[in-house]
């Protein structure tokens, strides 16, 4: 019997984290912890690449900050820092108005309307970041969000030899070692693809598998991409192009953001900008509201399509009923002042 994976009634909020959640970065917190002066870290950061090539080496640009914490760490002035830390600084990360209050509310605009909740219409949210996955997991929003894609690190690297082992001893004091995962701006888009084909919900699905549209658990159309700027551009592209929604936020307070986010739009990045404030009246939540509502009109709209289109007509009965016979009578009978020849 043929039959579809999903039912594709599921919309799903994307979520960038730094500058789209939150004011600043969200290694401000492990900073603060450790009196690392953060300016000069990220300086340091920036100018790897450039002195990496002068020696002759290639260094992937998000790589760069993960081997410049580990650096910080090996070194002195991060000592120490391992996951259960990065998680506790999580909780110290601020988040900008209405958040995360507002992940709750936006789950709710899918049942305003009882026809969404007659078709079953839900919306999940999700965080494909740069940054790092357990501050994100320990931060406020934690609870609201149903999945993470964010770089990752490894404490007490396996060491040669451990497929022989029967036992893993692990050394009570963990600290970082090695990066587990990398997200950079591109691969945010593989990110995009595995929320599409439902990988994130069933393991047996390879993101890679050949997979029809009508099979895929949320529809790319079925999506908002919600982010602070050009870093973003990769991931705003495929959702505007498979028929989902690209919005960016800007801090009301940086003129400079607003201009380079009023940028995407005349560039036909974006379908839409507003400030980073997601209070219940602000223009950002209003318009991720109303979209939403849109695109559940749509799933309604194409749900009672197919089911007009493969429900048969009931079948009819061959001899005329009696009031059929009747009502045909009626319409053969001549009308008053009617001449006939």
């Amino acid at each position: 019997m043929a039959t579809t994976l999903f039912t594709q009634n599921t919309i799903a909020c994307i979520w960038d984290f730094d500058k789209t959640l939150i004011p600043e970065y969200m290694q401000s917190p492990l900073f603060r912890r450790y009196g690392v002066d953060e300016a000069n870290f990220w300086a340091e950061t920036n100018a790897l690449i450039g002195q990496y090539r002068k020696r002759g080496y290639h260094l992937a640009g998000e790589l760069g900050y993960l081997n410049h914490l580990l650096t910080y760490t090996l070194s002195g002035p991060l000592r120490g820092l391992n996951n259960k830390i990065l998680f506790e600084c999580g909780a110290d990360i601020k988040f900008y108005p209405g958040l995360p209050e507002f992940f709750d509310r936006a789950k709710s605009f899918v049942s305003e309307k009882a026809e969404y909740k007659n078709h079953g219409i839900t919306l999940e949210h999700y965080v494909v970041s740069t940054g790092i996955a357990q501050m994100i997991r320990g931060s406020a929003i934690a609870k609201y969000i149903d999945g993470v894609w964010a770089c990752e690190f490894i404490e007490n690297p396996l060491q040669p030899g451990f497929l022989k082992q029967n036992e893993m001893p692990l050394e009570a004091a963990s600290e970082i070692a090695q990066i587990g995962m990398v997200i950079d701006n591109t691969g945010k888009t593989r990110a995009i693809f595995e929320i599409n084909k439902g990988t994130n919900k069933d393991a047996s699905i390879d993101v890679n598998s050949k997979m029809k549209a009508e099979d895929r658990r949320i529809p790319i159309e079925n999506m908002i991409y919600i982010a602070d700027g050009p870093s973003d551009v990769p991931s705003f592209a495929v959702v505007k192009a498979g028929g989902g929604r690209a919005y960016a936020v800007y801090n009301p307070d940086k003129p400079e953001e607003f201009a380079q986010n009023d940028g995407l739009l005349q560039s036909g990045r974006i379908h839409g900008y507003g400030p980073a404030d997601y209070t219940a009246t602000s223009s950002t939540a209003q318009w991720l509201r109303m979209h939403i509502h849109q695109i559940c009109d749509r799933i309604v709209a194409d749900r009672k399509g197919a089911v007009a289109q493969k429900a048969t007509r009931p079948p009819r009965h061959l001899t005329a009923t009696p009031e059929e016979e009747a009502a045909k009578r009626a319409a053969k009978a001549p009308k008053q002042g009617t001449f006939l020849e």
